[in-house]
């Protein structure tokens, strides 16, 4: 863990792609494995860009729990902090792909509920610059939720820079959607930046205008708002001020992980600053919208291809201009 800039916390899962094309998961018949989950595509997308990140998280011990650390190893991941359930398989998705590059997909839940603070060393996690929490599992229920929220409020006490994405995924959530805005919005009082799709936004807040949503996230605790909305960039917000920075325009053929992606940019260049032994300064929202430029351009490269990690582009080859 020596010299990690960025841990992040919560679901490592295969993605089962369907590769027939533009059909549902009903009428999909082959299907090919990539590695998945939204905090372990933001520590790999930290890692590609070249910095150093590392997953925490709970797989199973079988073939693709292997498949998965290898990825992730292949990516430059610290993995040392990844473990293996004896009892429960690892973590499935299965993901077809329709019309604009927008996702069919149904979860199979498995090892990565079982994670307890006792898989990972504490000590370790705390030498990192950025504590992230990818929520698409995580608060469904314990054993994981209650690590989650252990180990926010332990970097919250030790002044740790948290990131938070709710990452709300309708089909894990049916009947129980008020729990999830619960949850979301307590951990939201300990969040230094928070990154929500537009449709998460209304989601949280209740509120259908952008601005009376992003000023109740800051209520909520959230200091840094960045909130996606799809090709035309991302809106970004410090409490005082928010803009709608753009993004670049591209022909979509996969969204999966755009959003991990742009997380991932926006806290490679958090982790750098904070490395240097310089503050993210709140209220410099010039720094703001130029990291959240880079994050869109980013975003917009991983929508171009295919996958989530197989899609993540080197920081050579973002083009910004």
């Amino acid at each position: 863990m020596t010299g990690i800039n960025v841990a992040c916390i919560g679901e490592l899962l295969i993605d089962m792609y369907c590769i027939d094309v533009d059909v549902s998961l009903k009428d999909g018949d082959n299907f090919k494995k990539m590695a998945g989950g939204a905090p372990a595509n933001v520590s790999a997308t930290i890692a590609r860009l070249g910095g150093k990140a590392s997953m925490i998280g709970k797989v199973g011990n079988d073939s693709f729990g292997d498949f998965l650390v290898e990825t992730l190893e292949d990516y430059q991941v610290d993995t040392s902090m990844v473990v293996r359930d004896k009892s429960l398989p690892t973590t499935m998705a299965l993901v077809s792909l329709v019309t604009g590059g927008e996702r069919d997909f149904q979860f199979y839940r498995g090892a990565d509920k079982n994670l307890r603070m006792t898989d990972f060393s504490l000590t370790d996690v705390m030498e990192s610059k950025v504590i992230h929490f990818g929520s698409a599992t995580a608060l469904l229920e314990a054993p994981l939720r209650e690590t989650y929220f252990s180990l926010i409020k332990r970097a919250y006490n030790e002044k740790k820079f948290i990131s938070f994405d709710p990452n709300f995924r309708e089909d894990l959530w049916k009947g129980n959607e008020n729990e999830f805005i619960g949850l979301s919005r307590e951990i939201l009082a300990y969040t230094d930046f928070v990154k929500v799709s537009d449709e998460e936004l209304v989601i949280l807040t209740n509120e259908d205008e952008v601005s009376n949503g992003i000023a109740k996230l800051h209520q909520f605790g959230a200091k840094i708002v960045a909130v996606t909305i799809g090709e035309e960039g991302s809106i970004i917000s410090n409490g005082e001020k928010y803009e709608v920075v753009p993004s670049k325009s591209i022909e979509a053929i996969d969204t999966t992980g755009a959003g991990d992606a742009f997380v991932g940019a926006v806290l490679y260049q958090f982790s750098n600053r904070l490395n240097e032994e310089k503050a993210i300064s709140v209220s410099d929202f010039n720094y703001l919208k130029e990291v959240t430029r880079f994050a869109n351009y980013l975003s917009a490269e991983v929508c171009t291809k295919v996958g989530s990690l197989t899609a993540l582009a080197s920081i050579e080859e973002v083009s910004i201009s």
